[in-house]
């Protein structure tokens, strides 16, 4: 089965990427602060978090 991808608006990347340089790993709490001021789901933000850090150790 396929999963649809997401498409993030460009001020929800902005406001993901600024909370990922403060730190790279969010509370659940944060979590689902983050993910109700952008209107996505905990999980989707989770995910996001995830792909950022396994981009980010790609780099190196």
């Amino acid at each position: 089965h396929h999963r649809r991808r997401i498409l993030f608006s460009s001020q929800q990347v902005e406001v993901l990427q600024n909370r990922f340089q403060i730190n790279i790993y969010l509370s659940p709490i944060e979590r689902e602060q983050l993910a109700r001021k952008l209107h996505l789901s905990p999980k989707q933000v989770k995910v996001w978090f995830q792909n950022q850090r396994y981009k980010k150790r790609k780099k190196f």
